[in-house]
């Protein structure tokens, strides 16, 4: 992590008077206030009698250019990239059979979605899962149809959870290729919703990816396929076509169409999520309350913080399946009161996040930003406790 020189110093100071520090260095309390809040740059000169009283060495307080570097970095647990890529331990015995690895593979997506450690979970759980169901779809090439097809549909639903993982852990280019694997077995298994899933899982890792125009093909591709099954009422069918539709609205918003991106929701995913009622199809989590979600995080992407606040205040999170999104509502929430200077309530609702989903918080880069932000401005208590914060996000 790449904080500013004033958080460094802020840092080191610890728990000593800025008045001490600054007499001791010679300089005046206002300038060297300053210097802590990111206000003023010090000299050399002045840098190296801070480090001195400080008791740490001129290099501790550099940092290696003006600008922050918030992003995460690539957090992805190595034994399940390595897995990811083959070269887990080779398979000699009998495969698993698909109920087995379907029981394993839900409870990996079940503590996916509600574990505050689901990436220590995952690291612990993934790489053998990987490994067992890509030798159990080798060794069902032939044979049984039906059965192959169950192997396939699991390894479908492992690569959506694989995509959503490496996502979330920095690996944009993993996350990429698990929704492309996702998409063949989809496919091959012949299973029309879980390509649809499969097509909205690949929507979203191109999102991430920083194409909304690709995201918005799959995406209205993967509706057009489901149009006559959802249509038919088939209801698994009609929630997938509104989570796909929610692909859509996101992509608009990327490109900053803020008023596409309303439109889109407000005629399209919104009546679909009313139909469907809440849920948890293929682990879209849409329905209503998702989709609501999403109106505010379109408001706070516009930079519309007041309304999106409006709309945070008609939204219940606490039934929702995903401790994913309900961890993602607060830190949203968090960024509208950063974008109006309201630092107690960001440290707040950070502070609240953190206790949700302490794994998610510390590698949001949205968090870490807002953290530093917290850290050059707030007032002397609120930028303790976010530097506090930032120890424990491993950003110091």
């Amino acid at each position: 992590m790449n904080l500013p020189i004033g958080a460094r110093v802020r840092h080191f100071r610890g728990t000593r008077q800025q008045d001490v520090i600054a007499g001791l260095a010679g300089i005046s309390v206002d300038y060297y206030s300053q210097i802590e809040r990111g206000l003023r740059i010090p000299t050399i000169a002045v840098l190296h009698r801070i480090a001195q009283e400080l008791g740490v060495p001129v290099a501790a307080l550099l940092s290696e250019g003006t600008t922050v570097t918030v992003t995460a970095e690539d957090t992805a647990a190595p034994s399940i990239a390595r897995a990811l890529m083959g070269f887990g331990p080779p398979r000699s015995t009998d495969p698993a059979g698909p109920e087995v690895l379907r029981e394993r593979v839900e409870a990996a997506w079940r503590s996916w979605q509600s574990s505050p450690t689901r990436f220590t979970d995952a690291a612990d759980v993934l790489p053998d899962l990987i490994t067992d169901t890509e030798h159990a779809v080798r060794a069902h090439r032939t044979g049984d149809s039906e059965r192959r097809r169950e192997t396939l549909r699991v390894s479908a639903d492992l690569y959506f959870l694989l995509r959503s993982y490496l996502r979330r852990a920095g690996r944009t280019d993993l996350s990429m290729m698990a929704a492309d694997r996702a998409v063949r077995a989809a496919e091959d298994a012949d299973d029309p919703l879980r390509i649809a899933a499969a097509q909205w899982n690949l929507g979203h890792a191109l999102l991430a990816a920083g194409d909304p125009d690709a995201a918005e093909q799959v995406a209205r591709k993967g509706s057009e396929q489901l149009k006559h099954r959802a249509q038919g009422g088939d209801a698994d069918c009609a929630a997938m076509a509104g989570a796909l539709q929610l692909v859509t609205v996101m992509a608009s918003a990327r490109r900053k169409d803020w008023w596409a991106a309303r439109d889109r929701l407000r005629s399209a995913a919104a009546p679909a999520a009313k139909q469907a009622g809440e849920g948890n199809v293929m682990w879209t989590v849409f329905g209503p309350t998702n989709v609501a979600l999403h109106a505010m995080s379109i408001e706070m992407e516009a930079g519309e913080a007041s309304e999106a606040l409006h709309d945070a205040d008609q939204i219940d999170t606490s039934r929702l399946p995903s401790l994913e999104r309900r961890f993602t509502f607060l830190l949203e929430v968090a960024r509208c009161h950063d974008l109006r200077r309201e630092d107690p309530a960001v440290l707040l609702h950070l502070l609240q996040a953190e206790q949700l989903a302490p794994e998610d918080l510390s590698r949001a880069e949205l968090a870490r930003t807002m953290v530093v932000g917290l850290m050059r401005r707030a007032r002397a208590m609120q930028a303790r406790q976010a530097e506090q914060l930032a120890g424990r996000m491993d950003m110091l």
